[in-house]
Protein backbone atom coordinates (compact mmCIF):
# COMPACT_ATOMS: atom_id res chain seq x y z
CA UNK A 1 0.00 0.00 0.00
CA UNK A 2 1.83 3.54 -1.06
CA UNK A 3 2.60 6.08 1.38
CA UNK A 4 -0.03 8.81 1.66
CA UNK A 5 0.23 12.28 1.30
CA UNK A 6 -0.61 13.99 4.90
CA UNK A 7 -3.60 16.33 3.90
CA UNK A 8 -4.07 19.66 5.43
CA UNK A 9 -6.93 18.36 7.55
CA UNK A 10 -8.79 15.31 8.22
CA UNK A 11 -12.74 15.47 7.74
CA UNK A 12 -14.94 13.58 9.84
CA UNK A 13 -18.43 13.47 9.29
CA UNK A 14 -20.42 15.03 6.30
CA UNK A 15 -22.09 17.75 8.17
CA UNK A 16 -25.28 19.64 5.91
CA UNK A 17 -25.90 19.72 2.60
CA UNK A 18 -27.34 23.49 1.34
CA UNK A 19 -30.04 23.43 -1.20
CA UNK A 20 -31.36 26.65 -2.99
CA UNK A 21 -35.13 27.25 -4.44
CA UNK A 22 -37.58 29.34 -5.48
CA UNK A 23 -39.90 27.56 -3.24
CA UNK A 24 -38.81 27.26 0.80
CA UNK A 25 -42.44 26.64 1.59
CA UNK A 26 -42.56 23.67 -0.91
CA UNK A 27 -39.19 21.85 -0.09
CA UNK A 28 -39.43 22.42 3.76
CA UNK A 29 -42.95 20.49 3.46
CA UNK A 30 -41.22 17.68 1.38
CA UNK A 31 -38.34 17.30 4.29
CA UNK A 32 -41.18 17.84 7.09
CA UNK A 33 -43.97 15.92 6.01
CA UNK A 34 -42.26 13.21 3.76
CA UNK A 35 -38.98 12.33 5.32
CA UNK A 36 -40.07 13.54 8.76
CA UNK A 37 -37.13 15.93 9.54
CA UNK A 38 -37.12 18.52 12.08
CA UNK A 39 -37.16 22.32 11.29
CA UNK A 40 -34.95 23.31 13.83
CA UNK A 41 -34.46 27.28 13.10
CA UNK A 42 -36.36 29.32 10.39
CA UNK A 43 -36.52 32.79 8.65
CA UNK A 44 -38.39 34.41 5.93
CA UNK A 45 -35.45 33.17 3.13
CA UNK A 46 -34.39 30.03 4.92
CA UNK A 47 -34.69 26.93 6.64
CA UNK A 48 -32.10 24.58 9.09
CA UNK A 49 -33.65 21.09 9.13
CA UNK A 50 -32.12 17.39 11.12
CA UNK A 51 -32.39 14.36 11.96
CA UNK A 52 -30.62 14.21 14.86
CA UNK A 53 -28.67 15.90 17.42
CA UNK A 54 -26.61 18.14 15.31
CA UNK A 55 -28.36 21.39 14.97
CA UNK A 56 -28.52 20.78 10.79
CA UNK A 57 -27.92 18.46 8.08
CA UNK A 58 -30.44 20.43 5.46
CA UNK A 59 -30.18 23.86 4.77
CA UNK A 60 -32.80 25.30 2.42
CA UNK A 61 -32.71 29.24 0.52
CA UNK A 62 -34.79 30.99 -1.18
CA UNK A 63 -33.08 31.64 -4.56
CA UNK A 64 -34.57 32.37 -8.15
CA UNK A 65 -33.10 29.04 -9.75
CA UNK A 66 -32.51 26.09 -7.99
CA UNK A 67 -29.47 24.23 -7.07
CA UNK A 68 -28.88 21.42 -5.16
CA UNK A 69 -25.70 20.89 -3.30
CA UNK A 70 -25.33 25.08 -3.15
CA UNK A 71 -22.21 24.04 -0.63
CA UNK A 72 -21.10 21.26 1.53
CA UNK A 73 -20.27 21.13 5.18
CA UNK A 74 -17.67 19.37 6.85
CA UNK A 75 -16.27 18.44 10.52
CA UNK A 76 -13.04 18.70 11.12
CA UNK A 77 -10.87 17.14 13.22
CA UNK A 78 -8.07 19.99 13.68
CA UNK A 79 -8.01 23.53 15.07
CA UNK A 80 -9.30 26.05 12.66
CA UNK A 81 -6.58 28.65 13.18
CA UNK A 82 -3.94 25.49 12.22
CA UNK A 83 -6.39 24.00 9.53
CA UNK A 84 -6.32 27.77 7.98
CA UNK A 85 -2.36 27.75 7.66
CA UNK A 86 -2.48 24.72 6.59
CA UNK A 87 -4.39 24.97 3.54
CA UNK A 88 -2.66 28.29 2.75
CA UNK A 89 0.37 26.16 2.48
CA UNK A 90 -1.05 24.05 0.33
CA UNK A 91 -1.90 26.66 -2.12
CA UNK A 92 -5.64 26.94 -1.66
CA UNK A 93 -7.52 30.61 -1.09
CA UNK A 94 -8.97 30.25 2.14
CA UNK A 95 -12.36 32.04 3.65
CA UNK A 96 -13.00 32.83 7.36
CA UNK A 97 -16.16 33.54 8.42
CA UNK A 98 -18.74 33.78 11.64
CA UNK A 99 -21.90 34.48 9.42
CA UNK A 100 -22.80 31.61 7.68
CA UNK A 101 -25.30 29.73 10.03
CA UNK A 102 -26.49 29.94 13.78
CA UNK A 103 -24.76 26.65 14.84
CA UNK A 104 -21.62 27.18 13.17
CA UNK A 105 -20.13 30.47 14.44
CA UNK A 106 -16.60 30.20 12.81
CA UNK A 107 -16.56 28.29 9.66
CA UNK A 108 -13.32 28.44 6.73
CA UNK A 109 -14.48 28.18 3.14
CA UNK A 110 -12.10 26.39 0.39
CA UNK A 111 -14.02 26.25 -3.29
CA UNK A 112 -14.31 22.48 -4.46
CA UNK A 113 -12.20 23.06 -8.26
CA UNK A 114 -13.74 22.31 -10.93
CA UNK A 115 -17.27 22.89 -9.48
CA UNK A 116 -16.91 25.87 -7.45
CA UNK A 117 -19.18 24.58 -4.65
CA UNK A 118 -18.19 26.33 -1.31
CA UNK A 119 -16.51 23.67 0.99
CA UNK A 120 -17.68 24.81 4.36
CA UNK A 121 -15.02 23.55 7.58
CA UNK A 122 -15.74 23.74 10.66
CA UNK A 123 -15.17 21.98 14.23
CA UNK A 124 -18.32 21.46 15.84
CA UNK A 125 -22.07 21.94 15.68
CA UNK A 126 -24.39 23.26 18.45
CA UNK A 127 -26.99 21.06 19.59
CA UNK A 128 -30.94 20.83 17.29
CA UNK A 129 -32.08 19.77 20.82
CA UNK A 130 -34.19 17.10 18.85
CA UNK A 131 -33.84 13.33 21.33
CA UNK A 132 -34.44 10.22 19.94
CA UNK A 133 -35.93 8.85 16.53
CA UNK A 134 -39.41 8.34 15.30
CA UNK A 135 -40.43 5.45 13.11
CA UNK A 136 -40.04 7.37 10.39
CA UNK A 137 -37.18 9.88 10.50
CA UNK A 138 -33.58 8.82 8.23
CA UNK A 139 -31.10 8.48 10.94
CA UNK A 140 -28.22 10.86 9.24
CA UNK A 141 -27.32 12.55 6.39
CA UNK A 142 -25.13 9.77 4.35
CA UNK A 143 -23.52 11.28 1.45
CA UNK A 144 -23.76 13.32 -1.80
CA UNK A 145 -22.80 12.64 -4.85
CA UNK A 146 -21.84 15.30 -7.89
CA UNK A 147 -20.99 15.53 -11.26
CA UNK A 148 -17.29 17.18 -12.28
CA UNK A 149 -15.50 17.28 -15.74
CA UNK A 150 -12.64 15.50 -14.29
CA UNK A 151 -12.04 13.02 -11.58
CA UNK A 152 -8.55 13.34 -11.08
CA UNK A 153 -8.23 16.81 -9.32
CA UNK A 154 -11.41 16.43 -7.78
CA UNK A 155 -10.55 12.99 -6.08
CA UNK A 156 -6.82 14.81 -5.15
CA UNK A 157 -8.78 17.50 -3.59
CA UNK A 158 -10.67 15.60 -1.20
CA UNK A 159 -8.29 12.89 -0.49
CA UNK A 160 -4.67 15.18 -0.21
CA UNK A 161 -6.26 18.15 1.20
CA UNK A 162 -9.22 17.49 2.94
CA UNK A 163 -7.82 13.70 4.41
CA UNK A 164 -10.53 11.34 2.58
CA UNK A 165 -9.65 8.32 1.79
CA UNK A 166 -10.27 6.31 -1.78
CA UNK A 167 -13.14 3.31 -0.79
CA UNK A 168 -13.45 2.35 -4.43
CA UNK A 169 -14.19 3.17 -8.40
CA UNK A 170 -16.79 2.37 -11.01
CA UNK A 171 -14.56 2.40 -14.43
CA UNK A 172 -13.09 5.65 -14.42
CA UNK A 173 -16.14 7.49 -14.43
CA UNK A 174 -16.98 6.97 -10.91
CA UNK A 175 -15.02 7.05 -7.42
CA UNK A 176 -16.15 6.54 -3.93
CA UNK A 177 -14.02 8.29 -0.50
CA UNK A 178 -15.07 7.95 2.42
CA UNK A 179 -13.92 10.54 5.87
CA UNK A 180 -14.91 7.89 8.93
CA UNK A 181 -16.08 4.12 9.22
CA UNK A 182 -18.81 4.60 6.83
CA UNK A 183 -17.66 3.61 2.84
CA UNK A 184 -18.80 6.85 1.27
CA UNK A 185 -19.37 10.40 2.48
CA UNK A 186 -18.53 11.99 -1.34
CA UNK A 187 -19.03 10.13 -4.55
CA UNK A 188 -18.21 11.76 -7.89
CA UNK A 189 -19.07 11.04 -11.50
CA UNK A 190 -16.96 12.22 -14.52
CA UNK A 191 -19.49 14.10 -16.66
CA UNK A 192 -19.02 16.74 -19.91
CA UNK A 193 -22.65 16.56 -20.03
CA UNK A 194 -24.07 17.06 -16.77
CA UNK A 195 -23.33 19.39 -13.89
CA UNK A 196 -24.54 19.87 -10.04
CA UNK A 197 -25.86 17.25 -7.53
CA UNK A 198 -26.04 13.68 -8.72
CA UNK A 199 -27.89 12.39 -5.73
CA UNK A 200 -28.21 13.04 -2.13
CA UNK A 201 -28.94 10.16 0.38
CA UNK A 202 -29.78 9.34 3.69
CA UNK A 203 -29.38 6.51 6.05
CA UNK A 204 -32.06 4.04 7.30
CA UNK A 205 -31.21 2.10 10.32
CA UNK A 206 -32.22 -1.30 9.08
CA UNK A 207 -34.75 -3.24 6.08
CA UNK A 208 -37.66 -2.67 8.28
CA UNK A 209 -37.31 1.19 8.89
CA UNK A 210 -36.59 1.46 5.01
CA UNK A 211 -39.72 -0.66 4.16
CA UNK A 212 -41.76 1.45 6.84
CA UNK A 213 -40.32 4.50 4.83
CA UNK A 214 -41.27 3.19 1.40
CA UNK A 215 -44.98 2.52 2.57
CA UNK A 216 -44.90 5.93 3.84
CA UNK A 217 -44.14 7.38 0.64
CA UNK A 218 -46.51 5.50 -1.42
CA UNK A 219 -49.48 7.41 1.18
CA UNK A 220 -48.19 11.07 0.33
CA UNK A 221 -47.95 9.71 -3.46
CA UNK A 222 -44.16 10.15 -3.59
CA UNK A 223 -43.14 7.16 -6.43
CA UNK A 224 -39.81 5.20 -6.37
CA UNK A 225 -38.00 5.52 -9.71
CA UNK A 226 -35.46 3.12 -8.91
CA UNK A 227 -34.85 -0.08 -6.28
CA UNK A 228 -35.07 -1.80 -4.29
CA UNK A 229 -31.70 -2.77 -5.07
CA UNK A 230 -28.01 -3.33 -3.99
CA UNK A 231 -25.17 -1.53 -4.96
CA UNK A 232 -21.82 -3.08 -5.43
CA UNK A 233 -19.64 -0.35 -4.33
CA UNK A 234 -21.02 0.17 -0.78
CA UNK A 235 -23.36 -3.01 -1.62
CA UNK A 236 -25.94 -0.63 0.28
CA UNK A 237 -29.69 -1.76 0.13
CA UNK A 238 -30.71 1.39 -1.99
CA UNK A 239 -33.73 3.04 -2.95
CA UNK A 240 -34.02 6.57 -5.15
CA UNK A 241 -37.20 9.39 -5.96
CA UNK A 242 -37.61 12.75 -6.66
CA UNK A 243 -38.50 15.50 -4.32
CA UNK A 244 -40.22 18.22 -5.31
CA UNK A 245 -37.26 20.35 -7.01
CA UNK A 246 -36.30 17.30 -9.02
CA UNK A 247 -33.52 16.55 -6.96
CA UNK A 248 -32.02 12.61 -6.77
CA UNK A 249 -32.72 11.11 -2.66
CA UNK A 250 -31.34 7.79 -2.00
CA UNK A 251 -32.32 6.08 0.71
CA UNK A 252 -30.35 3.20 1.88
CA UNK A 253 -29.44 0.94 4.78
CA UNK A 254 -26.68 -1.85 5.17
CA UNK A 255 -23.66 0.21 3.21
CA UNK A 256 -20.07 -1.13 4.00
CA UNK A 257 -17.85 -0.07 6.92
CA UNK A 258 -14.45 -0.14 7.48
CA UNK A 259 -13.75 0.02 11.21
CA UNK A 260 -9.86 -0.62 10.88
CA UNK A 261 -8.05 1.10 8.45
CA UNK A 262 -4.86 -0.54 9.25
CA UNK A 263 -6.50 -3.80 8.21
CA UNK A 264 -7.18 -1.52 5.09
CA UNK A 265 -10.83 -4.09 4.37
CA UNK A 266 -14.30 -3.55 4.77
CA UNK A 267 -16.11 -5.46 7.72
CA UNK A 268 -17.20 -8.68 6.14
CA UNK A 269 -20.65 -9.18 4.91
CA UNK A 270 -22.15 -12.35 3.31
CA UNK A 271 -23.10 -10.54 -0.02
CA UNK A 272 -19.57 -9.72 -0.90
CA UNK A 273 -18.11 -11.46 -3.35
CA UNK A 274 -14.44 -10.71 -2.60
CA UNK A 275 -13.20 -12.16 0.96
CA UNK A 276 -11.68 -9.85 2.70
CA UNK A 277 -13.36 -6.97 0.78
CA UNK A 278 -10.72 -4.05 -0.40
CA UNK A 279 -11.24 -0.96 -2.36
CA UNK A 280 -11.17 -1.75 -6.09
CA UNK A 281 -11.81 -0.43 -9.07
CA UNK A 282 -15.37 -2.06 -10.55
CA UNK A 283 -16.10 -2.71 -13.73
CA UNK A 284 -18.93 -1.24 -15.51
CA UNK A 285 -21.63 -3.68 -14.85
CA UNK A 286 -24.93 -5.29 -13.65
CA UNK A 287 -23.06 -6.04 -10.11
CA UNK A 288 -21.41 -3.20 -9.93
CA UNK A 289 -24.57 -1.02 -10.61
CA UNK A 290 -27.24 -3.39 -9.35
CA UNK A 291 -26.41 -6.74 -8.19
CA UNK A 292 -30.66 -8.04 -7.96
CA UNK A 293 -31.05 -7.16 -11.50
CA UNK A 294 -32.50 -4.09 -13.51
CA UNK A 295 -30.28 -0.84 -14.18
CA UNK A 296 -31.66 2.56 -14.28
CA UNK A 297 -29.64 4.04 -17.17
CA UNK A 298 -30.64 7.46 -16.44
CA UNK A 299 -28.67 7.70 -12.83
CA UNK A 300 -24.96 6.53 -15.02
CA UNK A 301 -25.48 8.23 -17.31
CA UNK A 302 -22.54 10.73 -17.73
Amino acid sequence: MSERIQPAVNASKLGYVGFKTPDVDRLVDYYTKTLDFVVVERDTTSAYLTTTFDHHCVVIERAHDKQARSFVGLQVREDLDDAARRIKAQGYEVERRSDIAPSTPDVLIVQEPLTGTPIHLYDGQSSSGVEGYTPLRPTKLGHVAAYTPELAPLQSFYQDLLGFRWSDTVADFFVFMRCNADHHAANFMASRKYQGMHHIAYEMRDLNHLQTMLDHLATVKTRIEWGPGRHGPGHNIFTYHRDPDGNNIELFTQLDTMTDEANGYFEPRPWHTDFPQYPKTWEADLAAINSWGPIDFNQIDH
